[in-house]
């Protein structure tokens, strides 16, 4: 670790075609004055290492200028002229302060990495893709890889590099101020999630648990797995060796290190609410578990302890305190409760909060002695012999892996121009897609019509044995240009968030898209091994306002018909007006006219027929209650879907097309 001598380097720069001995350009730490700027900025192509800066001017011509071409020398220039600017005689700047090559170096570094940006005078943030002033708005059309905002945001290593300055100035590709922390800090929250507080100090508050801090980096990326949990040392205060090639156990190690400093219970938290997340240890594989924990907030102990004395509720419900070990470590104490029909399973309370104060609870099940974070569990009631000392798993049991097939047909939707347009967070080109059956699998996949003012995602997922098939639709207009990418992220971070549902064999599902003529609609046949799912599209007569409520489908004599992959049987359905049954037959197209019609709830049908899909039925029933006050009810009488009430001008004769 070194830091850069400004005058030295512009000196350097400025003299770069004499000859001569190398200028000093470094100095050590300990030789150097207590203030200094630092740079933050996006790693590219073309940085500038340590070892080429130092043999800069002792180069051949070919190549110093090669090296002065590239744009990471520009940045490091730059930096020092801002910097003497500002009165500040040093510059740290990453790439070329730090020895890669040296092993203890790099540790250190990467340890002590949040104090540097923590203690410098100022923080230069360089934004290369912001060409003008700081951005108010997502841009999804200038960020469309990273969200709709500058890809500075969407790093890792960023995060500690905004909170911990005292001081950021916000610098774009041409190298003008753009703003700072402080002035920009209700911006920055709304892009970050970051609240104002945090960002108008240079330290978190410590009322903010771990829970929280995780979720700032839930959509943050690094290069390597290892550098997600790395990059959040600092923020937990927290020593880690720096070992590549471990892959995710980084992030483990990271969260017991901070259990081990803090016995903060808000880390066993991520997916708070037992809904879609990874089955296994109790511990998270990487940040993006923790999104959607901004809320949860830390009870501290004596608080929670007066909150238990009070509430006696708590102990003559059955509830019990066990002391919790992991992998035979760390050590800490949880209040925990059996379930009523097994003595292998167990909720436990964290010593944290939702948004409405309410205690977060997580379920355990303990397989060969050692206990596993599994999704909420019901039942639990009675009360148990008193526990002993429970270790808790930080990771899931090896199984071999284990897929749940849905086989996909959605060549209905391509008859009014809607195709498949991506998946999202996995790939699948095919009409088979595989999803995990050991850890909890959610895959959205996108349609649109040829000009893309429609769209769409179908949701597959797969968790704890049960399908899980939906519809979603977007909200956005046509004219925002939000691309189906971002879409789909969000319709996976509602899901994410979303309680899980429990499904019947087979259904089907909903959606009005906003704006447009167009329904779309899924339906499911789920077996063992494979569920079959068809995609369909078609026009909406216009009395849809959003999404239906599952249906769940038989083939009983009342039931739904079963279109597409599955066993279709069709049926009639009969009315009876004026005293006399009317029959319609579901492939007829009958027109029916009656005169109006004085007595209460006197009905006629109107049946709509499901596309090219056979016989989803839908009905309209139009009912006078009295002359003076005509309405009309909309039902679906068959599936039982929804019920909207509208009105309907009065007339003399009514005719409905069956």
């Amino acid at each position: 670790m070194r830091l850069l001598d400004v005058q030295a380097v512009l000196n350097m720069e400025k003299d770069i075609q004499g000859a001569g001995p190398p200028n000093k350009i470094f100095e050590e730490p300990g030789n150097c004055p207590a203030s200094y700027a630092i740079l933050s900025h996006r790693w590219e192509e073309g940085e500038v290492n340590s070892d080429e800066m130092g043999r800069l001017t002792s180069m051949d011509e070919p190549n110093r200028n090669e090296v002065r071409q590239r744009a990471g020398y520009n940045k490091i220039i730059k930096s020092c002229e801002q910097a003497r600017k500002d009165g500040c005689t040093r510059m740290w700047i990453d790439t070329c302060c730090i020895n890669d090559k040296n092993h203890f170096e790099s540790e250190q570094a990467i340890n002590s990495m949040y104090q540097w940006y923590h203690k410098s005078q100022r923080c230069y943030a360089y934004l290369s893709d912001v060409e003008d002033s700081f951005p108010t708005r997502q841009d999804f059309h200038k960020y469309d890889k990273t969200n709709g905002w500058p890809a500075w945001f969407s790093r890792g290593w960023t995060l500690q590099e905004l909170i911990a300055p005292k001081q950021v100035e916000f610098f774009n590709k041409d190298w003008v101020y753009i703003g700072d922390k402080e002035s920009l800090a209700k911006t920055l929250e709304i892009i970050t999630r970051i609240p104002v507080e945090v960002l108008k100090k240079d330290r978190i508050p410590r009322h903010f648990c771990a829970a929280q801090i995780m979720s700032w980096a839930a959509d943050r990326q690094t290069t390597r797995v290892e550098d997600r949990a790395y990059s959040l040392i600092g923020l937990f205060d927290v020593y880690m060796p720096k070992l590549y090639g471990v892959g995710k156990n980084a992030f483990h190690e990271l969260q017991k290190k901070i259990i081990e400093k803090n016995k903060d219970h808000s880390i066993f938290a991520w997916n708070p609410k037992g809904q879609f997340g990874k089955l296994g240890g109790l511990l998270a594989d990487d940040p993006s578990y923790f999104r959607g924990c901004q809320e949860i907030t830390k009870v501290e102990d004596d608080v929670l302890v007066k909150k238990i004395n009070r509430d006696q509720r708590l102990w003559q419900r059955g509830y019990q305190t066990a002391n919790c070990c992991i992998n035979g470590n760390t050590q800490l104490s949880l209040l925990v409760k059996y379930h009523r029909d097994s003595e292998s399973v167990f909720r436990a309370v964290l010593a944290c909060q939702d948004y409405h104060e309410e205690p977060i609870t997580i379920d355990l099940k303990i397989i060969n002695g050692t206990s596993y974070k599994i999704p909420a569990a019901e039942g639990v009631e009675r009360s148990r012999p008193t526990l002993g000392t429970l270790c808790l798993a930080d990771s899931a049991p090896y199984h071999d892996e284990e897929h749940h097939r849905f086989k996909l047909d959605d060549r209905h939707a391509s008859y009014y121009g809607f195709t498949r347009r991506g998946t999202f967070p996995c790939e699948s080109t095919g009409d088979i897609v595989k999803l995990s059956s050991l850890t909890n699998h959610l895959v959205n996949i996108v349609y649109a019509n040829d000009d893309g003012t429609s769209r769409f995602a179908v949701v597959l997922g797969y968790y704890l044995g049960q399908v899980f098939v939906h519809v979603a639709y977007d909200e956005c207009s046509a004219g925002q240009e939000v691309p189906w990418m971002h879409f789909s992220k969000r319709v996976y971070d509602m899901l994410w968030a979303a309680p899980v549902e429990h499904h019947a064999g087979s259904g089907v599902k909903c959606a009005h898209l906003p704006g447009s003529i167009w329904d779309a609609r899924v339906i499911w046949y789920a077996g063992d091994a494979q569920t079959n799912v068809t995609v369909d599209v078609g026009r909406c007569p216009g009395c849809c306002s959003g999404p239906r409520e599952r249906t769940t489908t038989s083939n009983d004599r009342y039931g739904l018909d079963m279109p597409g992959l599955m066993k279709t049987v069709h049926r009639d359905y009969r009315l009876r007006l004026d005293g006399k049954d009317v029959s319609f037959c579901q492939c007829s197209g009958q027109s029916i006219t009656t005169t109006a019609m004085a007595i209460l709830n006197v009905t006629a049908t109107y049946l709509r027929m499901c596309t090219r899909l056979g016989s989803i039925l839908r009905m309209q029933l139009i009912a006078h209650r009295s002359p003076a006050c005509p309405v009309t009810w909309m039902y679906c009488i068959a599936s039982k879907i929804d019920v909207t009430r509208v009105s309907h001008s009065r007339t003399t004769n009514s005719s409905w097309n069956c």
